[in-house]
């Protein structure tokens, strides 16, 4: 479902999206009318094209027996893999949009805000508005900075660097925040040299949402949303002056929505 809803944003850059299941024909019939998918989904029901991409899930057993991890493979018009995401649970997921985002970052899901902050512009996006538990989500702190104006990267040494951090909750885990790779300044006055950023530049937050039972069972029947609160640090400084350190607030809310527990009917389900 999250698929058929990134759907047009891989259109527009010309990616054709297809689906593979070890489910049965009539399964990926029933689960596609139901959902209105509108990508070909394709039956792989003896897990032969699994096995031939080396994602089967071998711990599976049971009814769940053949299936692969989750994930998604990036192909070129000639049917090279160029990008392959995958993870182990199948409830540990990266969304479509997340994909989107790591293969074309100026793509980013159009939930953008603005927030206010001295001597520079900021700007808040997400690759999702709403996802279900278990979803690896990308969170961005993008960044404009006046010209001659800069901050310090998290490798400086002796400076106040600029810093990305997020308040922890039992609602979703933090992996560490991603930079872009800082540019080297040189210092005549001290003749020393700094890792700076400017210009324009984004920071990349990436989170999964929990999906422990206490989670679901306060995203209900109807969802919930959460929210992902943390402070932007930095020091920004031109070609004469260092302005006072800064800690500008930040925040993304998430949707986040019930499982989808409707299941085929019981003629054509897995045995």
């Amino acid at each position: 479902m999250q698929l058929q809803s990134a759907r047009q944003r891989f259109d527009e850059r010309g990616i054709g999206l297809a689906a593979v299941s070890y489910d049965s024909p009539a399964i990926l019939k029933d689960f596609s009318e139901r959902h209105q998918i509108g990508f070909p989904l394709l039956a792989d029901p003896r897990s032969k094209l699994i096995r031939q991409f080396e994602v089967l899930n071998k711990s599976a057993s049971g009814m769940t027996r053949g299936m692969a991890h989750p994930g998604f493979f990036y192909l070129d018009a000639k049917g090279v893999i160029r990008e392959k995401y995958f993870e182990v649970n199948y409830t540990d997921r990266l969304t479509p949009n997340n994909v989107i985002a790591k293969l074309f970052p100026e793509l980013v899901e159009e939930v953008r805000r603005p927030v206010e902050a001295p001597h520079l512009q900021l700007t808040l996006a997400q690759s999702d508005r709403a996802v279900i538990p278990g979803s690896r989500i990308s969170l961005f702190v993008e960044v404009g900075l006046p010209t001659v104006t800069h901050v310090y990267s998290p490798d400086v040494k002796g400076y106040i660097p600029i810093a990305l951090t997020m308040e922890p909750s039992k609602e979703f885990e933090i992996a560490a925040a991603i930079y872009p790779p800082a540019k080297t300044l040189y210092l005549e006055a001290i003749k020393e040299q700094v890792p700076v950023f400017d210009g324009t530049f984004r920071i990349v937050q990436d989170v999964r949402i929990a999906n422990s039972m206490e989670m679901m069972k306060s995203v209900g029947a109807t969802g919930k949303t959460i929210q992902l609160t943390g402070k932007f640090k930095y020091q920004a400084c031109d070609d004469k002056v260092c302005y006072p350190p800064t800690a500008v607030p930040v925040t993304w809310q998430v949707q986040v929505l019930p499982f989808d527990l409707v299941r085929s009917p019981e003629a054509i389900r897995h045995q």
